[in-house]
This record gives structure tokens, C-alpha cells and sequence, in this order.
């Protein structure tokens, strides 16, 4: 089969076309014929040398895909070659073919055609593990960092389905309008004093951030929760190490969680997917949540979407086509 394929670790130029065996499923999986793969700031990393795949997990890019069921394991129940799938992925997205778990296949969401719904399962499943962590519902305040991103356009959209009160920031006027066109209350460039822009909003705290940034944010994050508040760090754009004032933390009662949705047992990415089937789904199929606006590559353009995704200049979801 055809996969996309690091020729050492690097830029977007290190990535190519090449063939590679194909997969077969084992006990428990399914194979999954790829008709699209997201693209996410994990694969940039991964790319990069800084993110390899988990212990048995395929050395190919891609955290998650859509597509049609080729082959099942023995053991598989409920799934049958020719039925439409999204999935959630240790690995492998970026290829014509990938072994899958069962577990972390569910059926696409109604009225989503299968390219776009190749960019959803792993930007919901971080999201609803998160807010689900922190216990985010209605009433609540949720600032989202990023908010014109792959994971940023969803979570303005679920937090605000959700009942809650969205602030979010962005780096441009257009993606700030993209942000409220989103269902976000206040946008706020991040460019400028977002911090004292987030007080001003919510002189009481947020109840949970949603943080891209890691290191860099730290600080400011921690700053500006509430009571008893929630910062969930799910990525490492300003760096890995940070200095934290604990004094800070323990006056507001505050947690600080890094929940990485890669490495979790299977059985534990299993029951995620099952949640985002029963939550998120019924929020595209009602036009609660819509899909972000999306720009796609086929398969043999990966480079040119990772030097996109990393230029800042893109918002929403960047998906290859296979």
C-alpha cells in the first residue's frame, strides 16, 4: 500500500510517498481502507523527532481517519467489511490502509460526508476527555486557547453546547471574527494582554482552560482560574518546561492535568469514543456543533498541509485525502 513516510526526522520536507506492507488486523481489530486522515499538531511533532509512537503502534503519521471496513480480526463483533467508519489512532492515519481496535471505531456522523468526518474523532475525543475531566458543564466559564484551530473550533463550539460561557483567543482579526462566528462570547488576541483581557472578562476566574501552549502560558494560565479551577494542558507549542507557583495554585484550590489521549490504554480510548458517539453526534446531527472550516491535501501533498499548519496561517481542520 501506499503511506506517507519520514525520511528522517525534520521539516516538512522529510515526508514522501512510498510503499509500505500492508497491514493485516489481528485478534480484536479491524482494517480500515482510508478515505481521509486528519492532521493534527501531534504529527507535526512526531515529524520532528520530539513525539514517537507508542510501543506497537504503527511508525506511520495519523491520529485518526475515516473510512471503509476492508477486513475484521477474529473476535470483532458489530462491524462487517464495506461499512463507513471514523477512528481514533495510536498511528498509521496517513496511509490506504490501517489496523484499527474495535473499540476505536464508531460509525461517521450523520449528515457529515466521510472526508470532513476524517478530522473529527481526535479532536472530540481530547476535547470531551478533557471538559469530562474537569467536570465542565452548564454555568461554567471555559477559556479555550487557540480558538481558530483544529481542536480550538471544536471545543468553542462543544463548550458553548454545553452551557457554558467561551472565551477564547486567536492571533488576527479574522480568526477572532472566525472565533465568535464559532459561538464564543469574547475573543481576545493573543498578541496583546490576553491575561488582563480574561480578568476583565471574568473577574471571578475561569473554571477551566483548555491550554495548546504549555510552558509559555503557564503563569498566565494558572492566573487567571477560579476557585477550584481546572487547567487541562494538551499541548506543548511554547515548551515543555515552565516554572509554577504553587502558592498561586493552592489559593484558588486549583488543579493542573496533562491528559495525553495517545498513550491511554485501549480500553480506555474505547469507552472515549463511545462517549463521543453518544455526545458530540448528536450535536452535528442538530447543527449544535459544525464541522470547522476544513482544507484538504491528497495524500501525497502531507508536506505541503504540515508546512500550512505550521505557517499559522490556516484555521479550522486540515485533512488528507486519500
Amino acid at each position: 500500500m501506499r503511506a506517507v513516510r519520514c525520511e528522517g526526522a525534520g521539516g516538512p520536507e522529510v515526508l514522501g510517498i512510498g510503499e509500505v506492507a500492508d497491514p493485516s488486523p489481528g485478534p480484536g481489530e479491524v482494517l480500515v481502507r482510508v478515505r481521509a486522515a486528519g492532521v493534527n499538531r501531534a504529527d507535526l511533532l512526531q515529524r520532528q523527532g520530539h513525539y514517537p509512537p507508542p510501543p506497537g503502534a504503527p511508525e506511520t503519521l495519523g491520529l485518526e481517519c475515516s473510512g471503509t471496513v476492508a477486513a475484521v480480526g477474529a473476535g470483532v463483533h458489530g462491524w462487517q467489511p464495506g461499512q463507513d467508519c471514523v477512528a481514533l489512532l495510536a498511528g498509521g492515519g496517513y496511509a490506504e490502509l490501517v489496523g484499527v481496535p474495535a473499540g476505536q471505531l464508531i460509525t461517521p456522523p450523520p449528515g457529515v460526508d466521510l472526508v470532513t468526518a476524517g478530522g473529527l474523532v481526535e479532536v472530540a475525543a481530547t476535547v470531551v476527555s478533557n471538559l469530562d475531566h474537569a467536570g465542565v458543564g452548564a454555568g461554567a466559564t471555559v477559556l479555550v486557547h487557540g480558538g481558530a484551530g483544529g481542536i480550538g473550533s471544536f471545543a468553542v463550539q462543544y463548550a458553548r453546547a454545553l452551557g457554558c460561557r467561551v472565551l477564547t483567543t486567536a492571533g488576527s482579526a479574522d480568526k477572532l471574527a472566525y472565533c465568535l462566528d464559532l459561538g464564543a462570547d469574547e475573543a481576545f488576541d493573543y498578541h496583546a494582554d490576553w491575561p488582563a483581557a480574561v480578568r476583565a472578562a471574568a473577574p471571578g476566574g475561569v473554571d477551566a482552560v483548555l491550554d495548546v501552549m504549555g510552558a509559555s502560558y503557564l503563569t498566565d494560565n494558572v492566573s487567571v482560574l477560579a476557585a477550584d479551577g481546572h487547567l487541562l494542558v494538551i499541548g506543548m507549542q511554547g515548551g515543555r518546561r515552565g516554572e509554577l507557583d504553587l502558592g498561586a495554585l493552592l489559593a484558588r484550590r486549583a488543579s493542573v492535568s496533562a491528559l495525553a489521549l495517545r498513550s491511554r490504554p485501549v480500553e480506555q480510548k474505547s469507552a472515549i469514543c463511545a462517549r463521543v458517539g453518544e455526545v458530540v453526534w448528536p450535536m452535528l446531527a442538530d447543527g449544535r456543533v459544525r464541522p470547522a472550516h476544513e482544507t484538504r491535501f491528497p495524500l501525497e501533498q502531507a508536506a505541503e498541509a504540515h508546512a500550512l499548519l505550521e505557517s499559522g496561517r490556516s484555521h479550522g481542520k486540515i485533512v488528507l485525502v486519500v
